[in-house]
């Protein structure tokens, strides 16, 4: 199986020993806490999970920085984007050594992790500004990710992590919410030697389902893992388990037995285009990946990225050697109307426009909403009636 980045094994930080699970949660009420932002929180869940392995906890304000202009750290670590636990306020930690980092997105605020403090800096204005630019490719406030980013504060309290709970991923998402560990056990338990990965925050339609078809066959792989985001997104995406319902349907209808995992992970999205696409990248790799495929405008929001910038990426800006993982990259893909299946856009040079099937977000929603099913070259109407029901419920 592939190697994780950076390492020869998995280093996840969630405390899987009983005993010192219990000891740690016992020691985190008397210690002094703050509860992070839903942001943070995503970190320390994939942290824990083994995801980001081998990063061991939040990054300092020189390391931040550096992996914003470098994706690497000052001694050298490979990471796309800076690992920040931001906070407004830290006068209830301020000189403590050892604190309780809290859960914002359950009841009664639980502890979700220990951190022994490193530093506790204040990010400048010019550092914040660097940050954004570099990792989101603008400063503009309208970007959701950008806003989210400049939100949390100007406290960077940095540090060694022990995860005690995965957030309410683990409680909401039983049948979905893996760990990194997690898949490349099953991966192994599967006998899959190649595996491709499709990153989702949307229900497949019929041009997202051949796309992983495609690239199944292109690649000569023996599964695919159908990895879908279960955070928080921006207003009017659809919800997780709305997506859930829709993708595992698919699966069951239309794909080969034990030929793909519908599996989830707990992170907020950033939107910020390629530099999410290399993240992507790199926790697909840690968790099994061999290929992961990368389409058009891959992470991104509005028109803040060029339509192929999440690919060219690989080849510009990551430092060579620092990828095991493969990438696969996918055009846009639609249903033609001359060759009655679904190609990428580009190996179809002889088409025009409306030789495709093609709506806009806009005008699908529309359709669901008023109960009428798309056409079933761009979805399948089994996934389809998932989504007209969610609509409707609106």
């Amino acid at each position: 199986m592939i190697k994780p980045v950076g390492s020869d094994e998995l280093k996840p930080l969630f405390v899987y020993d009983p005993d010192k699970h219990h000891e740690l949660m016992h020691e985190a009420r008397s210690l002094p806490s703050v509860v992070v932002s839903s942001q943070a929180a995503g970190n320390a869940v994939m942290m824990g999970g083994g995801y980001f392995s081998p990063m061991m906890g939040f990054m300092n304000v020189a390391d931040a920085v550096s992996v914003a202009e470098t994706m690497r750290t000052t001694s050298g670590a490979f990471f796309p984007v800076p690992l920040l636990c931001l906070l407004e306020n830290v006068d209830a930690i301020r000189g403590a050594k050892r604190i309780a980092l809290c859960d914002p997105n359950m009841e009664g605020n639980p502890a979700l992790a220990i951190m022994d403090v490193a530093a506790i800096e204040e990010v400048s204005d010019a550092q914040m500004a660097l940050m954004t630019e570099r990792v989101y490719g603008t400063s503009d406030r309208d970007h959701p990710g950008v806003g989210t980013f400049n939100s949390q504060g100007r406290y960077a309290v940095s540090g060694p992590i022990q995860v005690l709970h995965f957030s309410y991923f683990h409680d909401d998402f039983p049948d979905t919410f893996r760990t990194a560990v997690e898949i490349r056990h099953e991966i192994a338990e599967r006998g899959w030697k190649r595996v491709v990965a499709f990153q989702t925050r949307n229900p497949m339609h019929l041009a997202h389902e051949e796309l992983c078809h495609m690239a199944m066959e292109r690649l000569n792989c023996d599964g695919l893992v159908i990895h879908m985001l279960l955070g928080k997104l921006k207003s009017g995406d659809i919800p997780a388990p709305v997506r859930d319902a829709a993708i595992r349907k698919m699966v069951e209808l239309y794909f080969p037995p034990n030929s793909a995992m519908v599996t989830g992970y707990g992170f907020d999205m950033l939107y910020a285009g390629p530099r999410e696409a290399v993240l992507h990248a790199y926790f697909r790799q840690n968790m099994g990946a061999t290929h992961f495929i990368i389409g058009r405008d891959h992470a991104g929001v509005g028109d803040y990225y060029g339509a192929f910038d999440a690919q060219t990426i690989f080849e510009t800006q990551v430092p060579p050697g620092a990828l095991e993982i493969e990438i696969f990259k996918a055009d846009h893909t639609a249903y033609s109307k001359k060759l009655n299946r679904v190609v990428m856009m580009c190996e179809a040079p002889d088409h025009t426009k409306d030789d495709f099937v093609l709506l806009s977000g806009t005008k699908v929603r529309e359709m669901l909403g008023n109960g009428i099913a798309p056409p079933p070259e761009f979805s399948r109407p089994e996934v389809a009636k998932i989504l007209m029901n969610y609509y409707q419920s609106l």
